[in-house]
């Protein structure tokens, strides 16, 4: 496991196969790290399913109010919502989509990102400075190259738990 230097700044993610840890930029993106720690702490992403992800691209999860495995889950809805709070401002950067980033996904509109991130399996420039990069994994890549893939995925892997590391 990666060394966390600031664990109020350091998200884990608990997949089948292991821990992801991820690295937030708050300095980069402060309002897209401090939603994903509200909604941690609230324990909104546990049980959430990675809804799209896309070989030798990236994998996409986050849907609080539809992904939930364990909460009345239809996979045709995953991936349409978000939570009840109020989406986030567009906080771009020259920070490049690169192996192991993290971001925030949204609709057409900059402005609409809510709960739902996604994870870059390689190096994709052509997303630079579209979508808010906030994050990026430290330690676990290897778990989250092993997330079942699809659009969506026949038997979708989820977020078991979800936690701030200063919390853990």
């Amino acid at each position: 496991m990666a060394e966390i230097k600031d664990p109020e700044n350091t998200i884990l993610i608990e997949l089948k196969d292991g821990t992801v840890t991820l690295e937030l930029l708050a300095d980069v993106a402060p309002k897209h790290t401090a939603r994903m720690k509200e909604l941690a702490r609230a324990g909104a992403y546990d049980n959430v399913v990675f809804h799209r992800v896309i070989d030798g691209f990236m994998a996409q999860t986050g849907d609080v109010e539809n992904g939930n495995f364990e909460k009345d889950f239809n996979i045709r809805l995953a991936g349409t919502g978000g939570s009840d709070l109020p989406d986030v401002p567009a906080e771009f950067s020259k920070l490049p989509h690169a192996r192991g980033t993290l971001a925030a996904a949204r609709s057409s509109n900059p402005d609409s990102a809510n709960s739902q991130f996604f994870i870059n399996f390689k190096d994709n420039d052509f997303l630079n400075g579209q979508y808010t990069v906030y994050g990026r994994v430290i330690s676990g890549m290897e778990h989250v190259d092993a997330i079942a893939r699809g659009e969506p995925p026949m038997n979708p892997d989820r977020m078991l738990s979800v936690k701030v590391a200063a919390d853990a």
